[in-house]
């Protein structure tokens, strides 16, 4: 009881003395108003020498710049800062504590709700410092948060196609540099609100890599899947093993006479009709599982063996730094009814969502790209469009993250190689099933998918840092 006595008077006596240090300074405030509003100050010349930016958790905590983006805090150095009335930040009028003004040094946190791209042109990029009877338009570049990206529409593009990258704060893209230093400068379209910018693929072009992007905020970078082919599973054209077995003209097995020249013309070869047109013509009814599946040839063929890819994606890369990419061709809406389902080796029955394919502890993953964010929107494509799903988004492993568990490819790996039969597969399925609380009852399906180039891609985000030569000094 005396103790807990002794606590609460020392818990008082702080209270006390942060209250008497709020009045001191309150009333070093009032005293010094008159003084800070002075005509000697006011007409004082204003010069800025430096702007300094402040972040205690870099290692440079106080470092000089020539930009800072929305949100942080910066410090001026000059001189005639005493007495500053206003200060306009692309043309936005900024508060700033009159408490942390001298007449050398001024604090000013930059508004969230500054303008930046929708700043008028007369006042982007400038700081304009506002005394009675002086002033100082200071240039200084305002950039947004640091952009980040998505996604790519088409990965493995052909010449003179359109690629456009996803992501935010892509305003205003000028440059975009491919894997290998190739520079694209003309013919980028970007997005007003910063969520796409687009380019044509130059001819010729057979490097791999991230794509790097300059626009109004600064860098951003795509993962290394860009034009990534070395670890490619199955094109229909060669590369990698079709596997079939038990072929009927009504069976659900696709075999190589199913495979169809791309029919975008787009000189992507053969692809495989994820439903072949001998299924479509007799009719795919509502409430029907594994209506069509695609294999690799399996334990036969060496490409199956997936440590072959460890040159260039390490054993111990975590799942979600990892992709399964493929592309997709869906020239009219597919909405309402069936789902693929992608298995990573031959142990499931194409049952869908919701069956006993769908456990927690299987290695299997579904595409149902007209569900998106709860609701129903009829899916179609211009031309191929590539679709990246995380092995991290596979059930097994998906499970093992909420476990808090720390997958890695080799995970994966080794699954398919202990599996009696290790080829992969994709397959249609045309169920009743229930996906992002979206209850779907299946009806007759007749819509043409087109399905190409099987891989896995390296996933990994790329962050730029605003100060790399800084990162490379500390690390």
């Amino acid at each position: 009881m005396i103790n807990k006595l002794i606590e609460d008077m020392k818990s008082l006596k702080y209270i006390w003395i942060l209250c008497l240090s709020c009045l001191a300074a309150g009333l070093t405030s009032c005293n010094e108003e008159d003084k800070y509003f002075d005509s000697k100050y006011q007409s004082t010349k204003i010069v800025v020498d430096q702007i300094y930016l402040e972040d205690y958790e870099s290692s440079v905590p106080d470092r000089p710049v020539t930009f800072a983006r929305l949100g942080q805090l910066i410090r001026v150095e000059g001189s005639g800062l005493y007495g500053m009335k206003k200060v306009y930040i692309n043309g936005y009028e900024t508060y700033f504590n009159r408490a942390y003004v001298t007449d050398h040094s001024m604090l000013i946190q930059i508004n969230s709700n500054t303008p930046v791209e929708d700043a008028e042109e007369a006042d982007r990029n400038k700081i304009r410092f506002v005394k009675d009877d002086a002033t100082l338009e200071h240039p200084f570049i305002i950039r947004a948060a640091s952009p980040t990206i998505t996604g790519i529409s088409n990965t493995l593009p052909k010449d003179k196609e359109k690629v456009t990258v996803y992501g935010t704060g892509l305003q205003e893209t000028t440059k975009v540099t491919l894997p290998g230093g190739i520079e694209i400068t003309a013919d980028i379209e970007s997005d007003e609100d910063g969520e796409w910018y687009s380019f044509i693929m130059p001819e010729n072009y057979s490097g791999s890599g991230s794509i790097y992007s300059e626009g109004a905020n600064g860098q951003a970078a795509t993962p290394a899947y860009f034009n990534f082919a070395d670890c490619m599973i199955l094109d229909f054209d060669g590369n990698g093993s079709q596997g079939f077995w038990s072929w009927s003209e009504t069976g659900s097995m696709i075999n190589a006479d199913d495979l169809v020249e791309d029919p975008y013309d787009s000189g992507r070869g053969k692809c495989v009709q994820i439903v072949p047109e001998r299924l479509l013509k007799a009719g795919v009814i509502s409430g029907k599982p594994r209506v069509s599946e695609c294999w690799t040839a399996g334990n036969d063929d060496a490409a199956d063996d997936w440590s072959r890819m460890y040159s260039y994606i390490p054993a111990t890369t975590p799942l979600t730094e990892v992709a399964l990419q493929f592309d997709v061709y869906v020239p009219e809406a597919w909405s309402g009814t069936g789902h693929l389902q992608i298995s990573l080796f031959n142990n499931f029955n194409f049952g869908g969502i919701g069956s006993d394919d769908d456990g927690a502890s299987n290695q299997v993953a579904f595409y149902v790209p007209w569900i998106q964010e709860g609701a129903i929107v009829p899916f179609s494509t211009t031309g191929w469009q590539t679709v990246t799903i995380p092995f991290s988004q596979f059930n097994k492993y998906a499970t093992m993250i909420e476990d808090k568990e720390s997958p890695v490819f080799q995970n994966v790996v080794e699954d398919r190689n202990a599996a009696t039969y290790r080829n992969f597969g994709m397959g249609f399925v045309n169920t009743d099933f229930t996906y992002q609380d979206v209850s779907i009852t299946s009806t007759a399906f007749s819509s043409r998918i087109y399905l190409d180039n099987w891989r896995v891609v390296p996933y990994k985000t790329v962050t730029i840092s605003d100060y790399p030569e800084d990162e490379e000094t500390t690390e």
